[in-house]
């Protein structure tokens, strides 16, 4: 039994290693099973391992049409060739421009600034595709810095301002890319400002190729030309500055034998004067109007002067104030500041005119004397029932003749009086005294009448004077006036 035993374990042990010869038993055909039974359960296990892990792992997202067409377009695109296949064929840019309105207008610096909405239209042969292979899209957005952009500029442009950065363009299937943005742009302009505050300005926006010639690139008009000049409809109309039109044309320039394209756009602008004319005209126009009704105060009131002085101190308080509303320019001043400066030059007129008459009137009656031709004008324009009792007052020729003490001749009433009492020698010394007394009351009344006459007669041709110098005066300011409203006027219409 021990010998049965032996046997069988040297035959498994062999069968299982090392099989040979034909000596197979049960043993020999299990153990592949097994092994059979053991791969395919390895394989099994693998597969629940690996399905457990794709149920845990996310699974990658299929790119959608938009980033596809938006992959194709731009995978072998160059953004620094211009877009033809054929390098002969010049790229035409469309230009279209919207005025929204009108920030400022500096004079001292001739600038303007503008807030417009600017359009670009051109044909990309490189950004064309088929919609039926995108799903249906027709029209898509890409970044400007992605393609070719034209260096279409704008000539006069001084400064960008502060316009909102637009970093995408539309482009169609058809190739047609779409370039809108706004600009607040501030720009070089001649400005007039002589016809302030009823000024027109010209200014001009000027599109052109900065390198590129019209064989390269070519500029048309995205809208004709009518429309585009009549189109007020996106314009704050609310502001200081009226919109008139907006006129473009399209031209050629040679430069170096090379022909540029350029499309300008003239902005035609109109200031509304109304704030100017409340603010400054009609404050300056009130205060001529009392300088001209002080003339009717009386001469010898001592009280002209003093008001025509507050009226022209007034008048500088006020044209200090009002400085930063006027225009500055540093070729030729405009015409309300030479309004500004003839007033202040009519109201230091006055103020001289009355000083000088007032002055006329205070002289002294030696000072009158000796001045022939106001002797000359007392004589002519003087009352014919008052005189002086100087005769020599009545022309030059006698006023070498007057008596230096001054004294006047008496009336013959006087004199026969002063020759009754020469004659008088038997009359007591008192009554003698008294008539004496009574003659000399009448002749100092008598002088002081004359003096009074005199005066009289002074004060009234020195009213008259005043008068005249008066009218005179008014003559100026209506001329004045008259020229300063045709040339607004002039102005307002051309």
């Amino acid at each position: 039994m021990v010998a049965n035993l032996k046997p069988a374990r040297t035959r498994y042990v062999i069968v299982g290693t090392f099989p040979q010869g034909n000596h197979f038993g049960y043993d020999s055909w299990i153990t592949p099973v097994i092994l059979v039974f053991s791969l395919m359960s390895l394989i099994w296990l693998m597969l629940l391992f690996s399905a457990h892990l794709a149920e845990c792992v996310p699974e990658k997202p299929k790119r959608s049409a938009l980033n596809q067409l938006t992959r194709t377009l731009l995978r072998n695109y160059d953004c620094g060739v211009r877009p033809v296949h054929n390098w002969t064929t010049p790229t035409t840019v469309y230009i279209d421009l919207t005025l929204r309105s009108v920030l400022d207008v500096d004079g001292k610096t001739q600038s303007i600034t503008t807030s417009i909405w600017y359009r670009q239209v051109w044909t990309d042969e490189f950004l064309v595709w088929d919609p039926d292979e995108f799903e249906g899209i027709k029209e898509i957005s890409l970044s400007s810095e992605a393609i070719w952009i034209p260096d279409v500029i704008i000539s006069e442009f001084v400064d960008e301002g502060k316009s909102p950065p637009i970093p995408y363009v539309y482009v169609n299937s058809s190739g047609s890319v779409k370039n809108k943005r706004p600009i607040q742009a501030v720009l070089a302009c001649t400005l007039e400002m002589y016809a302030f505050p009823f000024d027109k300005q010209n200014c001009s926006l000027t599109f052109r190729s900065l390198l590129h010639s019209v064989q390269e690139i070519n500029l048309a008009l995205l809208r004709n030309e009518n429309t585009t000049a009549n189109d007020r409809k996106q314009f704050m109309n609310d502001g200081e500055w009226e919109l008139l039109s907006i006129p473009s044309r399209y031209r050629l320039s040679q430069q170096n034998e090379t022909e540029y394209a350029y499309i300008q756009f003239n902005v035609l602008i109109r200031r509304r004067p109304l704030l100017y004319v409340v603010g400054l005209l009609i404050p300056s126009i009130f205060l001529m109007l009392v300088d001209v009704m002080s003339f009717y105060l009386p001469l010898n009131s001592g009280t002209r002067i003093t008001f025509k002085i507050s009226i022209l101190l007034g008048y500088t308080v006020f044209r200090v104030n009002m400085t930063d509303e006027l225009p500055v320019t540093a070729v030729r001043t405009s015409l309300i500041g030479v309004f500004f400066v003839v007033c202040m030059a009519l109201l230091m007129l006055s103020l001289i005119k009355s000083i000088l008459v007032v002055k006329l009137l205070h002289y002294s009656e030696k000072e009158v004397k000796e001045m022939s031709v106001s002797a000359c004008l007392l004589d002519k324009y003087g009352s014919a029932g008052h005189v002086f009792t100087e005769s020599a007052l009545t022309s030059i020729k006698t006023l070498d003749h007057i008596n230096p003490s001054g004294d006047y001749e008496l009336e013959n009433s006087l004199d026969e009086d002063l020759l009754s009492l020469n004659e008088i020698q038997d009359t007591p010394t008192g009554l003698e005294g008294l008539l004496r007394e009574l003659v000399s009351l009448r002749l100092a009344f008598s002088q002081e009448d004359s003096e009074s006459s005199a005066q009289s007669e002074w004060l009234a041709l020195c009213s008259k004077l005043d008068c005249f110098l008066f009218r005179l005066y008014l003559l100026v300011l209506g001329l004045y006036a008259g020229t300063l409203l045709l040339l607004w006027v002039n102005w307002s219409f051309a």
